[in-house]
């Protein structure tokens, strides 16, 4: 789950770290009596949306007076920001962060994420603060500087001034980094994150380590243990497809191709889409019902697949293990009736049932197209989604 920038900043200030004087504001006269509180001459004025790269897209604007924070909320609410992270389509700015001007003199960038492959917390720093990381992990990997954190000891203190001195901060600001990367560390595990950036985090003219921007993304199994962080979810800001998905306890994640895809497995969906790619198509979701899904699930993740317009052939492709393939099949042809479909289906089925499966697909009477493997399966639906 994603949360925006100011509820980032207010989850990271909780944990001692440092942030700009600043509120949220949803009408450009909003905007302008929170730039009268602050008083700080210039003022900053952030779409709430979640993508990065609001800046190049014109949803970033100073403001040195009030009337100019007034008038900068007018351009940037209402406006739909297309970013690299948005897609064509993009985002419909709805809020604004106004904070207070700072007098910045280096903008670092700090991440703590969870490294797969290391099986560990990785915190991460690099001195090219401001950019995009993935461009600085492309064009100069040695920039960023990297320290796995034990599981069971966490951030230690050595590791938080090794860090800091490779930052190349002065003396007097080593340990105001010391205390902000445990902050940092403590917000990222004590609300289950994924992700936790600061880019940039800003040295000031008066010496303060500030977190000019912040991010957090929140692992979704972990939700029933913060209720107070599933209520930050903002769903303007998902696919509507991605929500009603979710309200059926189905992983949906639109994607730009046309052949639709039901898998159960996050596993299998995954190698789903590649021999999809491999087979000269593209897929238009990520679908996984899940090994224990029932008929109506199969339905509805039926239906929320074929909504998309842009789906022209759907490929099924399922291991019958606790998700039998009668009932995929019963799911399917339900479905299949009450929507009136007119887009090809291919079926892989293999495991628990899949004669009787296959048997309820035949004497369904709908075009069904069954596949003899993942690979013919794919072949076909591609195939057809081009015809």
């Amino acid at each position: 789950m994603k949360i925006h920038e100011y509820q980032a900043k207010q989850i990271l200030s909780r944990h001692a770290v440092a942030i700009p004087r600043g509120q949220l504001a949803t009408t450009p006269e909003q905007a302008r009596a929170i730039a009268e509180r602050l008083g700080s001459g210039t003022v900053v004025v952030k779409a709430q949306i979640h993508a990065g790269g609001r800046g190049k897209a014109g949803g970033v604007k100073r403001a040195r007076s009030p009337e100019d924070a007034e008038r900068a909320a007018n351009a940037i609410l209402g406006k739909r920001l297309v970013t690299p992270q948005t897609g064509a389509e993009g985002r419909l700015v709805r809020k604004v962060l106004v904070e207070e001007g700072l007098d910045i003199r280096r903008e670092l960038y700090l991440g703590l994420l969870v490294d797969r492959a290391a099986a560990a917390p990785v915190l991460m720093a690099s001195a090219a603060g401001g950019m995009e990381i993935e461009e600085v992990a492309k064009e100069k990997p040695e920039s960023i500087l990297r320290e796995r954190l034990s599981a069971g000891f966490g951030l230690e203190s050595y590791q938080a001034r090794k860090l800091a001195f490779a930052l190349d901060l002065a003396p007097e600001l080593v340990g105001q980094a010391v205390k902000l990367f445990g902050g940092l560390y403590r917000a990222f595990v004590e609300t289950d994150s994924s992700l936790v950036e600061i880019n940039p985090c800003v040295v000031t003219g008066d010496g303060r380590l500030v977190a000019l921007d912040a991010k957090m993304n929140f692992d979704d199994n972990a939700l029933y243990r913060h209720p107070e962080l599933a209520e930050l979810r903002d769903l303007d800001e998902e696919a509507p497809l991605e929500v009603e998905a979710s309200q059926y306890k189905l992983n949906y994640i639109k994607l730009e191709g046309n052949v639709g895809c039901m898998v159960n497995g996050a596993g299998l969906a995954m190698a789903t889409m590649d021999i999809i790619k491999l087979s000269g198509g593209s897929p238009a979701n990520f679908l996984d019902v899940g090994g224990g899904a029932s008929a109506d699930q199969v339905k509805n993740a039926f239906r929320i697949l074929t909504s998309d317009p842009a789906v022209r052939a759907v490929l099924i492709n399922i291991f019958g293990g606790i998700l039998r393939c009668d009932v995929l099949a019963t799911g399917v042809v339900h479905a299949a009736r009450e929507l009136g479909l007119k887009v090809p289906v291919v079926v892989r089925m293999e495991g628990t049932n899949v004669e009787r499966g296959r048997e309820i697909l035949e004497e369904s009477g709908l075009n069904f197209t069954v596949a003899t493997g993942m690979k013919d399966g794919a072949q076909k639906a591609v195939r057809l989604a081009s015809a």
